[in-house]
């Protein structure tokens, strides 16, 4: 009965995944820490993009967030000609507040913004929300290109496993050869 239950699911697409390589991107509209409103299919139609979605204020700034955001701002050369769109997740109330916190002591460079994600909707679009105490969404990355496709995904479902600058900029430069 479960399998029949689960095929049931998949074949409506109720049962998802977190997007992989391949795959579309689902388009979303945020809002920038400014208050702009971010649309991804507009920033794909400029060029790659690089999607990195963090943990946000699961009841405190995350370390881990902290050293992949600095690591990426002063790699920022590695990313020429590409977008780089950080998601920070975190229920509605305050999640502004927080994510200025987080961002107050990074340099964002041109082509860097941070978007925020209030009540998940992103990260449940993406079946990326990691639904346990103190946490938020699962530490992710996508590259995606012009259209929209996917060619690099990298989910951890645990605090580590991240993305570095060095692996997105060579995972951009393979790109641009092909």
């Amino acid at each position: 009965m479960n399998q029949i239950l689960l095929m049931t699911f998949v074949g409506l697409g109720l049962y998802a995944e977190p997007p992989a390589v391949g795959d579309k991107a689902k388009d979303f509209q945020l809002s920038s820490l400014d208050g702009k409103s971010v649309r991804l299919s507009q920033m794909t139609a400029k060029g790659p993009v690089v999607l990195v979605v963090l943990r946000g204020f699961p009841g405190y700034q995350c370390p881990l967030c902290n050293r992949q955001v600095k690591d990426f701002t002063s790699h920022a050369a590695e990313f020429a000609g590409a977008s780089v769109l950080m998601v920070y997740p975190g229920p509605a109330e305050g999640l502004g507040d927080k994510a200025k916190e987080f961002a107050s002591d990074k340099d964002m460079p041109a082509g860097f913004t941070m978007v925020l994600d209030p009540d998940y909707k992103f990260t449940q679009l993406y079946d990326l929300r990691w639904d346990a105490p103190k946490e938020t969404a699962y530490p992710s990355t996508f590259l995606l290109d012009k259209d929209g496709k996917i060619f690099f995904a990298k989910v951890s479902k645990s605090h580590g496993g991240r993305t570095t600058a060095a692996e997105i900029g060579e995972a951009l430069k393979a790109s641009a050869r092909q």
